[in-house]
């Protein structure tokens, strides 16, 4: 398809059309040849691979020639012919070159090879035309489309939930306010606290950090839904593991028990995992050669088995019964840390791990109790490399059990009476999960930085771009 006067060059490279004029745009990624010829491979973004364009030199005149650095953007127009080189099968033999944009070679960052992912953090404004962000954010793109596509093959509906919200899903406690106060000067209380009723929405809101309240309450009347959309924590956490700003998929079904859970969570990250081995093959090529060489093998590993069903409690004894000093000790009622996750999945299944049954005093207040009253109907998917990928639970249904719950962990209820309201009108069992859109391409991607997978990275004492 030709849009902008221009094929892309991923079309061009599968074309079998040779001998015809074509137009072509991108940005050079190098320039080689000598006083006769010369050789530049120019990429535009919309393949890993780059069209090299021969140029016949005493045709083109010497000061347009030295324009042509890295990095420069420019138009070629020529006839595509069959490449007479390995490497690729077409080339385009250059008739006229039009420079949209310069970059000089003393001043451009990208001028110089093998700049460390650290460095290129700081240039975030002009990694993504590097082949690295190049590839991770074609991925990034081909998932994004599988999760609409999965979802809306099995009928869920997309549900677009808040981003400002005045309520705390998690009970995390670390929100980013939103507010339109004069915070050099707030209006306070006698007891000298923000009094936020004087701001716009008239109480505290913040950035949400969860759709998922919101997302119950649509499923309570269309029965399956999901959400994609950005979410935040204002944790300090310096971690490869975490940002300020993310997205996250969470899919809400009524009437779903927590082993229908279990079964779509499987379902659909294979789907995701199979549809990136199946489109995007050329980006996992080389991001298998430059950063993970196990890369493919792990993603087919995860479609080609089935997922371990493990109760918590069982969990905790193979972590204690496995002659590992953990850097974090194990006991019955602890939250699983990463070394723990990964140590179930990569050393002792050598397979994804679905737990379940967590202690209900580690877990939040939606979720639904056991008859044991110790333990709730919690589901988490631990994966290699990435530990926790899923977290899910089937949702507490009782209207009683609920509000008891809510009761003992002080949560109040005058800022969860419409959450409440569900499970007095028509309430029905039901279930969900939510999904961290970048620890899903971490996986997918081989990448080991959380940063390195989202285009603008968001984490303390970084906003800037």
């Amino acid at each position: 398809m030709t849009r902008g006067g221009r094929i892309k060059i991923s079309d061009l490279l599968k074309s079998k059309e040779t001998g015809k004029k074509i137009v072509v745009k991108g940005w050079v990624r190098t320039k080689r040849g000598n006083k006769n010829i010369q050789f530049i491979a120019l990429n535009d973004g919309s393949t890993i691979h780059n069209i090299q364009l021969v140029v016949d030199v005493p045709n083109f005149d010497e000061s347009t020639l030295k324009l042509i650095t890295t990095g420069a953007c420019l138009k070629a127009e020529g006839t595509l012919v069959e490449s007479a080189g390995s490497g690729q099968p077409v080339e385009v033999l250059v008739d006229n070159i039009t420079i949209y944009g310069t970059a000089d070679p003393e001043k451009c960052p990208l001028q110089k090879k093998g700049h460390s992912l650290e460095f290129l953090r700081e240039i975030a404004h002009l990694r993504p035309r590097t082949n690295t962000f190049g590839s991770v954010l074609r991925i990034r793109h081909a998932m994004a489309f599988a999760i609409h596509n999965y979802f809306n093959d099995n009928g869920f509906k997309y549900l677009h939930t808040p981003i400002v919200t005045g309520s705390d899903c998690e009970g995390a406690g670390e929100m980013f306010v939103v507010t339109t106060l004069d915070m050099n000067n707030p209006p306070r209380k006698e007891d000298g606290t923000i009094d936020y009723s004087e701001d716009f929405f008239g109480k505290q809101c913040n950035l949400t950090v969860s759709g998922q309240l919101e997302g119950e309450l649509c499923a309570m009347a269309l029965s399956e839904i999901y959400t994609f959309g950005p979410t935040f924590r204002a944790e300090n956490s310096n971690t490869p593991r975490h940002l300020a700003e993310f997205w996250m998929i969470e899919p809400e079904m009524a009437f779903y028990e927590i082993e229908d859970n279990m079964d779509l969570a499987e379902d659909f990250i294979k789907y995701l995992v199979k549809y990136a081995l199946d489109n995007c093959i050329d980006d996992l090529e080389f991001l298998q050669k430059m950063y993970d060489e196990t890369l493919i093998e792990r993603l087919k590993s995860v479609i080609e088995c089935d997922f371990i069903r493990l109760e918590y409690t069982e969990g905790i004894e193979i972590l204690k019964n496995s002659g590992v000093k953990f850097e974090f000790p194990v006991s019955w009622g602890l939250d699983l840390q990463s070394e723990h996750e990964r140590y179930l999945v990569e050393k002792h299944f050598k397979k994804p791990v679905i737990l379940t049954n967590y202690p209900k005093e580690i877990k939040a207040f939606y979720m639904k109790q056991n008859d044991d009253g110790k333990t709730v109907r919690a589901m988490d998917v631990l994966f290699p490399k990435i530990g926790e990928i899923i977290g899910g639970s089937q949702r507490e249904e009782s209207y009683d059990k609920l509000i008891s719950r809510i009761e003992e962990m002080g949560i109040p209820e005058k800022d969860v009476w419409w959450y409440l309201d569900t499970r007095r009108f028509g309430t029905a069992p039901h279930s969900g999960f939510g999904l961290g859109f970048e620890r899903l391409l971490l996986f997918v991607t081989g990448m080991a930085n959380i940063r390195d997978v989202i285009p603008f990275p968001r984490t303390p004492k970084n906003a800037e771009f």
